[in-house]
């Protein structure tokens, strides 16, 4: 297939939707497919945005930093220039990622040019309003969400609370794709005791969060732990709150942004990880460190919901209840049987969610929605199908 991807954010700022495209494109990539990204581009002069991944050209739109959070990029640029770059590559089919901006000039473009969307709706854009002090714009923010999804071919959730969710707006043409693990990368032989003994004292159980530091994870409400008896409070990560969390964290070890093979050796070493943000539609990093055999503390709304095994794999709380929190870490870092016998369940747990697997899975979400979007222009007697034959013909990129 030639697949175009239109992606709200990108390298070489790593978050949950950069990670699960960067698995995608490398699968697309085995499987000989065409593709050609469209991002915003990066002003980080040490970091620059990359001209091609996995072989594939990326089209760099220039593009503007979000207020208060300069990783962050907004691309500028209308539909109009938009559909020029689609009509140009002639794709199959356009997986747009969680589309808000970008995407959302995708989508239309894609509307008037007849050819089928994948809309992944990835990041709870509204649920932000709040945190970034501008509680008024979460209705507005709502209806971009609704008008993108309501105008895509298909969409894809990650979770079942997702999938609730935007049914309960009215979205239709809604389908489940989750997210894969790594689990020879993310094991429980990654354990690292030479990284544990310079961020804790030996009788000390280290309780890992691993995100950005941004005022949509909620990350202050980790400060009901700092001062727990015998436990030691690790932060992997980096974001705009970081100093200000320094000061609501005293205790805390704040161990900056890891990847790779450094990140697997953090969460292995983990004796509990924790998550307190409640605007999660999936949330990854739950899913990584149960692949080390960590148990997870999470609350109780969104994807950690279809994650956590309450019980069996951790324990999940009330939003809000801050002292269930607290109560819930107190319960496993005091009874090492019931922790181990919790992280081997939840290691068990994610056999199985390759992202081979879920890449496949993708696949024939991308083939149910050019049939859906072939049906359309059959009966309206007009449309996609004169697009995807100039697609098939045009010359392929090496």
């Amino acid at each position: 297939m030639r697949i175009a991807i239109v992606a709200e954010s990108f390298l070489p700022h790593m978050n949950g939707v950069t990670h699960s495209l960067l698995k995608v494109l490398a699968h697309l990539r085995a499987r000989g497919d065409d593709v050609l990204v469209i991002a915003p581009a990066s002003s980080r002069l040490d970091a620059p945005a990359p001209s091609r991944v996995e072989g594939f050209p990326v089209h760099l739109l220039p593009s503007v930093a979000l207020s208060g959070y300069a990783d962050v990029r907004l691309a500028a640029g209308t539909v109009t220039r938009v559909r020029r770059i689609l009509a140009a590559f002639g794709p199959d089919v356009v997986h747009v990622a969680s589309p808000f901006v970008l995407g959302w000039r995708a989508v239309q473009a894609c509307g008037q040019l007849g050819i089928p969307t994948v809309s992944v709706y990835q990041t709870e854009v509204p649920a932000y309003a709040a945190r970034y002090g501008v509680p008024w714009l979460e209705p507005l923010l709502w209806q971009r969400v609704e008008n993108i999804h309501d105008a895509s071919t298909l969409t894809l959730v990650p979770s079942t609370f997702a999938l609730d969710q935007l049914r309960s707006r009215g979205v239709q043409r809604l389908n489940l794709w989750r997210r894969g693990v790594d689990t020879e990368r993310f094991s429980p032989t990654r354990y690292d005791a030479a990284w544990r003994a310079t961020v804790a004292e030996p009788h000390e159980r280290i309780i890992g969060y691993v995100g950005r530091l941004a005022a949509e994870k909620q990350v202050e409400d980790l400060a009901v732990l700092d001062s727990l008896p015998g436990t030691r409070l690790v932060i992997v990560g980096s974001g705009p709150q970081r100093e200000s969390l320094r000061a609501r964290l005293p205790r805390a070890h704040f161990a900056g942004f890891q990847g790779g093979a450094d990140l697997a050796r953090r969460l292995a070493s983990f004796d509990l990880f924790v998550h307190p943000g409640e605007s999660e539609t999936f949330c990854q990093t739950i899913q990584e460190a149960m692949a080390c055999g960590v148990p997870v503390v999470a609350v109780g709304r969104g994807g950690p919901l279809d994650l956590v095994d309450a019980s069996r794999t951790g324990w999940t709380y009330t939003p809000g209840d801050l002292q269930g929190l607290r109560t819930a870490v107190v319960d496993l870092v005091g009874d090492d049987a019931k922790r181990r016998a919790f992280g081997r369940a939840a290691r068990a747990s994610v056999q199985g969610r390759t992202w081979p697997v879920l890449c496949e899975q993708l696949v024939t979400y991308y083939e149910k929605a050019i049939t859906v979007q072939g049906r359309r222009a059959q009966l309206a007697g007009t449309g996609a199908a004169g697009v995807t034959d100039r697609a098939r013909r045009a010359p392929r990129h090496d």
